[in-house]
């Protein structure tokens, strides 16, 4: 467990799963994220074997690698190609045909409970994953949210209990931080704008838990040096906290070598810039899928997604944050997320808070 350090930390706070209610099955069926899978979560649970799973350096990983009975195998591959066809290209089996199932992992950490399969192209050896997890209703108000007002798009279906997604390439945010942060290619004005970015976009739509192990970084090499991106690539605590600064990245342990980065190459005049246009650029995402993001916000202000006493130290805290009584009158989760869009549209021409962490004030 020595390798895993926070893997027993989460553990002891783990997340209720919440289940996908009418009213956002309905949007899912609208939008076409609700298909009829070939194969199911429950099913692979029935797996009969497993083994550990090791990096390609021979250290232990959380993973084990699954197999099912034989007569079963054949049945259970050729299911999940026809899954990765509905995720990729719309359920099109006739550029699928070269696709064999590598591997099929299990992870018995974390909420989602996850399998990930790995499928290869015959033709040249080039690998890609998905994920099959259970269904949980934050973690697909996320994906969603992520999708509709991040410059991200997220590919995922659901199914009953079955929640599938793509896998999110990039290097893992605490990965970057131990090999990356000091590399003389990385460009240290854009890696810090871009964590501002990052930190605006968790904190507008309420994505918690963003510690290092939570998001990638996603370079892109360019004739001017690299570019950066920020992708978040766990979903599971959308909306469930009550403490604000839970859904900021900044202040938290695990990304304190950031946080101070920012810190070091910015100062509160460029951060408010940087922040700032992350808000215009919500606002513009918006207004592209207006219609969309109100039936999803209509759906979310109806489920419970946190314990009340969650929502209530959440919309004390905005409200004392952004000097905003109308949070108060939110009762879910989903309200607080829509009057977080409302004051970054009423206040595009006032300064907003812009608070850069000192390091006492990292949470723990």
């Amino acid at each position: 467990m020595q390798a895993f350090p926070h893997a027993a930390r989460r553990t002891q706070h783990k997340k209720p799963s919440f289940p996908i209610s009418g009213s956002l099955r309905r949007y899912l069926r609208r939008f076409r994220r609700e298909r009829e899978l070939p194969v199911t979560y429950e099913r692979l649970r029935h797996f009969i074997e497993s083994a550990p799973l090791n990096d390609h350096e021979g250290r232990p990983t959380l993973w084990e690698t699954v197999v099912y009975d034989h007569i079963e195998m054949a049945e259970i591959h050729e299911g999940l190609k026809r899954m990765y066809a509905l995720l990729r290209v719309d359920g099109d089996l006739s550029v699928m045909q070269h696709l064999y199932v590598d591997r099929i992992d299990f992870c018995a950490f974390g909420n989602s409970a996850p399998f990930r399969v790995r499928i290869v192209n015959a033709y040249n050896e080039n690998p890609d994953h998905f994920y099959i997890k259970k269904g949980d209703a934050s973690r697909v108000y996320g994906l969603e949210l992520e999708h509709l007002l991040s410059p991200n798009r997220m590919h995922y279906l659901t199914y009953g209990n079955s929640l599938v997604e793509e896998h999110v390439a990039g290097i893992p945010g605490d990965v970057f931080v131990d090999r990356w942060l000091t590399n003389k290619e990385i460009k240290p004005i854009r890696l810090a704008k871009e964590l501002v970015k990052f930190n605006e976009r968790c904190f507008i739509r309420l994505l918690g838990d963003m510690r290092s192990y939570n998001f990638v970084v996603v370079v892109t090499p360019d004739f001017e040096g690299a570019q950066i991106r920020i992708r978040a690539m766990d979903f599971d605590q959308q909306t469930y906290e009550g403490r604000m600064n839970l859904y900021r990245p900044q202040f938290f342990k695990e990304n304190q070598p950031l946080a101070l980065f920012c810190m070091k190459h910015l100062n509160i005049e460029s951060a408010r810039q940087y922040q700032r246009e992350e808000q215009v650029l919500m606002l513009q995402r918006k207004a592209v899928v207006e219609d969309k993001l109100d039936a999803l916000l209509r759906a979310m202000s109806e489920d419970e997604l946190a314990p009340e006493s969650h929502v209530i130290e959440l919309r004390e805290g905005l409200a004392a944050h952004f000097q905003r009584g109308e949070y108060l009158r939110c009762r879910t989760m989903g309200d607080l997320v829509r009057e977080n869009l409302e004051t970054i549209r009423l206040n595009l021409t006032a300064p907003l808070p812009t608070d850069t962490p000192q390091p006492g004030e990292i949470e723990e």
